[in-house]
């Protein structure tokens, strides 16, 4: 197996994407892909796939291969021609090459794609890029698997949710008698009565690294994903700022994002705020209950330059509780939420996997 050493220019051509108003946007099945990903769909396609999209403006360093047809925002840059090489290694290619490391530009981060072309790359021949490319992207293709996975089952616990909780449509309803405009044996209870809050802990952020010292902290950036991306060396005097596996965290800024925790445990950190049922069957139903009332303080409160949601926001929630003689139908929700961790950490270790193996694969250090 020969690699030669060559400059990017020569391996592909890369483009900058096209302008795609929210206007002009016609609902379809073509994805619209920005540096970002893809943040929708259209009718019609601009470049014929598979193709390989990354940062221009914005969001820099991430590389998303995509299949079939597609439409590259003009904050992306497109690789227009891949000059015989096989489009699935050059995304890894451009995986291994810190593209965000190489930002040209001054207040919003931005690369030159003349500059791109000047890097010095190591390819090898066709046939060993097809070979490390699906070697690879059998970790991707799972990760996607997966992804598809959970967003249905998070769609069948929002369904089952709504219909049993919020229609109250639930298996035997007919037979149960309605007072004060809910099932005998219901509750009005506040959020408080059925789970214990935490906010999390003023941590010195002179401490704060992101190479992995210490304890993981999250901040409201990590909760979209639960992953950590800052750890501390700073230990708080007590152990209720932890987070555990499973916990239900919610970001107190900007916007406010909600999600479980997966992985290790972590420190709570400030303006972030960790939820507990104080009876674990109201896990999965705690969790879609909240999804309602924080997505309408979301559309309403909002304060000097961003907005803020704080306990008193939260101690004016109030849920309809269903009584413990709905285990059934809470261990339901409960057992579709446990899928989505058990997914989610399936996918964490199919990733990490894999980038252990593509720096290696990618330099030639590791051979097939």
């Amino acid at each position: 197996m020969s690699w030669h050493e060559l400059h990017l220019g020569d391996v592909i051509q890369l483009k900058r994407g096209h302008d795609l108003p929210s206007s002009a946007r016609i609902p379809g099945d073509v994805p619209i892909v920005s540096s970002s990903g893809i943040t929708g769909y259209h009718n019609l396609a601009k470049v014929i796939g598979p193709g390989v999209v990354t940062g221009r403006y914005g969001t820099l360093g991430e590389v998303h291969y995509i299949e079939g047809d597609y439409w590259p925002l003009n904050t992306a840059l497109y690789v227009e021609d891949f000059k015989g090489n096989y489009p699935r290694f050059v995304a890894y290619l451009l995986m291994t090459l810190e593209l965000g490391q190489q930002n040209a530009a001054g207040a919003v981060p931005g690369v030159n794609r003349n500059t791109l072309h000047q890097m010095t790359v190591r390819v090898p021949d066709v046939e060993m890029q097809r070979q490390i490319a699906t070697v690879l992207a059998t970790y991707d293709d799972l990760i996607e698997t997966n992804r598809r996975r959970i967003a249905l089952l998070e769609e069948s616990a929002r369904l089952l949710y709504r219909e049993w909780f919020v229609k109250l449509r639930f298996p035997g309803h007919e037979q149960v008698q309605i007072m004060d405009s809910m099932p005998a044996g219901w509750r009005r209870a506040n959020l408080y009565d059925i789970a214990t809050l935490t906010m999390g802990f003023p941590f010195q952020a002179a401490l704060f690294n992101s190479d992995g010292v210490g304890k993981p902290a999250v901040r409201i950036r990590d909760i979209p994903e639960a992953m950590p991306k800052t750890w501390t060396t700073e230990e708080p005097a007590s152990a209720d700022y932890e987070i555990q596996r499973g916990d239900f965290l919610i970001g107190m800024d900007g916007i406010f994002h909600m999600n479980h925790w997966v992985g290790e445990p972590a420190w709570l950190v400030q303006r972030v705020c960790r939820v507990r049922p104080k009876l674990d069957i109201y896990r999965g139903f705690l969790a879609l209950a909240l999804h309602e009332p924080i997505k309408h303080f979301e559309a309403t409160i909002s304060g000097a330059t961003v907005a803020h949601l704080g306990a008193k926001h939260l101690k004016t929630i109030e849920l309809l509780v269903p009584p413990l003689l709905f285990s059934e139908q809470l261990c339901t929700l409960n057992s579709l939420l446990e899928q989505q961790l058990l997914l989610v950490e399936q996918n964490r270790a199919a990733q990490q996997a894999r980038d252990a193996l593509l720096p290696k694969l990618m330099s030639g250090a590791l051979q097939l």
